[in-house]
């Protein structure tokens, strides 16, 4: 659906761990401007601490975007007091979403990930640059190359305590959304969203592998 478009029906995984709340989401992003959205989610088990939570908050806060932020039930104490209040202007805080209508809509300007492989693939086929965050596993290295190899992201600085703080997030993403780097790893993602496409489309790489792979499973 969201790159070759070969499958009829085919728009989603047909399945979400928790339940998106996806009516009031695209109808909020309806309403913002062509790349005017910060999207933030740490996907489906990132923990942060409250101190994280914080920071991350003010940065958003102090960039003055909009945004809409997926914040999990079990985290939603974390959040600083009145924040969602303070915000109610420029943001949407929701408990889940569905990521791919999201990372496809137009208002989406850039995401702040946790670099999952999954939002990172997502993100990385749907032309979005990225504010990389990672926390554990392989989201380090997946974060190195969307700064460093594919160059279509930025990956804000530790301090001391060993996690960035807000205005290192905000610069970010500021970079992102008003500067001329920023429109320049857009073009970037872009240039992988068409790579992405040709590689599923019919006689693309992607295709190519899985007609073998399962031609060969059909022939044991």
């Amino acid at each position: 659906m969201y790159l070759d478009k070969r499958v009829e029906g085919d728009q989603d995984y047909g399945f979400s761990i928790f339940k998106p709340s996806t009516e009031a989401t695209i109808e909020w992003l309806n309403k913002r401007g062509a790349r005017s959205v910060v999207y933030v989610s740490f996907g489906s088990l990132a923990s942060l601490t409250p101190q994280q939570m914080e920071e991350i908050a003010c940065g958003i806060k102090q960039s003055n975007c909009y945004f809409l932020w997926v914040v999990r039930e079990t985290e939603e104490d974390k959040l600083p007091s009145k924040f969602a209040e303070e915000t109610s202007e420029k943001g949407l805080i929701v408990r889940w979403c569905p990521q791919l209508e999201v990372l496809s809509h137009e208002a989406v300007g850039c995401f702040v990930t946790h670099c999952g492989w999954n939002s990172t693939l997502e993100a990385l086929s749907l032309g979005v640059p990225m504010v990389a965050m990672p926390q554990w596993s392989d989201q380090p290295t997946n974060a190195k190359c969307i700064e460093d190899v594919w160059e279509i992201g930025l990956r804000p600085k530790v301090g001391e305590n060993g996690m960035p703080g807000r205005d290192e997030i905000e610069a970010c993403i500021r970079e992102l959304m008003e500067e001329e780097r920023g429109k320049s790893m857009r073009s970037a993602a872009r240039k992988l969203k068409e790579l992405a496409k040709e590689a599923v489309d019919v006689g693309g790489s992607s295709d190519k592998n899985i007609e073998e792979f399962a031609t060969k499973l059909l022939s044991n």
